[in-house]
């Protein structure tokens, strides 16, 4: 999708309304490729800032001007296998579960024979892994000021310390085997018996008989040290082209999209959590998976981290933290890295 965008921002040829993301929004807002919208904003008596959480509106605002309207916000949470906790004779996951809990459970889990794991997260998973862990923990992937990596910081490094353990001990898949298959199969087919989930994956899970009758959600665990339980969020937003054909059309779609009717027909369609406050629940409702686990990590969001040339410094971290599931380093050696090189491309934007 992105790449088909791209493709059409360059040769000026963009959709009259599309989606957008906090990965790219920056430079298309900064390329004057997107329809300000502010003052249609101000004047409209269905969109108003106040209904919609607030750090969603800075994924889509440059110069105190507003480029699109929130279209979805997202959540995670743990996804497990009730038949595999059955056989292991352990209770599910619930709201006092702390990471610790997590890896004990994560070790009576996994089977020597390799066909069983406890856990399983690739190392590009931060939103759907790790992010969730250091920002749980008290630490941070980027400072507020978007100047700063927090990966070298003490209560960053502790957090990914949890990912390393899951690693050294063979609680997960190699990383060969996570890369060749999304942990989401790796889950419907009975190989891992527990991940970590953006709310976005639900369709693919509900299409699976499989996790139908075995899978279910809960609460993301806490931090054994702060009692802090953390879900990163996101969220898309629609907007339109600037040079587009047709700007007042694509207004009044935007505002139709943005509305709390619109909001509330995704939601209930099951599609996914809307961004409009208070029409979520209506999705929770729409699944026969424990879905309010979403709803309930609403209560402490921290918004994905993010800046200008968010996809440089995010890749290149993936691409080093192979590393460590490769045992050729620590993970704080690995987090330094990461640090430094993150450090290194804030510096140019």
């Amino acid at each position: 999708y992105w790449t088909v965008l791209e493709a059409g921002a360059q040769g000026g040829k963009l959709p009259d309304v599309f989606w957008m993301h906090s990965n790219e929004s920056q430079r298309y807002m900064e390329n004057d490729m997107l329809l300000d919208v502010t003052e249609q904003i101000a004047q409209s008596s269905i969109i108003d800032p106040e209904n919609y959480p607030e750090d969603i509106w800075g994924l889509f605002t440059s110069d105190d001007k507003y480029y699109a309207v929130p279209k979805d916000i997202d959540t995670i949470a743990l996804w497990y296998n009730k038949t595999m906790f059955d056989e292991a004779g352990l209770e599910y996951p619930n709201e006092n579960w702390t990471w610790d809990d997590m890896t004990e459970a994560a070790r009576k889990l996994t089977k020597p024979d390799g066909s069983q794991y406890g856990v399983g997260i690739r190392n590009d998973g931060g939103q759907m892994g790790y992010y969730n862990m250091i920002y749980s923990n008290g630490g941070y992937v980027i400072s507020e000021d978007k100047k700063k990596s927090g990966y070298d910081d003490p209560k960053s490094i502790e957090a990914m310390k949890i990912l390393e353990t899951w690693i050294n001990e063979g609680l997960m898949p190699s990383l060969s085997t996570m890369s060749e298959t999304n942990v989401e199969v790796l889950m419907q087919s009975a190989q891992i018996a527990m991940t970590i989930q953006g709310s976005w994956m639900l369709a693919s899970y509900e299409e699976s008989e499989y996790a139908l009758e075995n899978l279910d959600v809960a609460e993301l665990p806490m931090s054994a040290s702060t009692g802090e339980r953390v879900s990163m969020f996101n969220g898309l937003g629609w907007t339109a082209a600037a040079n587009g054909e047709h700007p007042d059309e694509a207004w009044q779609l935007l505002e139709y999209l943005g509305s709390k009717e619109a909001q509330e027909k995704q939601a209930e369609l099951g599609i996914t959590m809307s961004a409009y406050n208070g029409t979520s629940d209506k999705w929770a409702q729409s699944s026969v998976f424990n879905l309010q686990a979403y709803i309930n990590m609403m209560d402490n969001m921290i918004i994905n981290p993010y800046s200008r040339n968010t996809i440089i410094w995010d890749s290149e971290n993936n691409e080093i933290l192979k590393q460590v599931y490769l045992g050729e380093k620590t993970m704080e050696e690995v987090c330094k890295e990461m640090a430094a090189q993150q450090n290194a491309v804030l510096a140019e934007e």
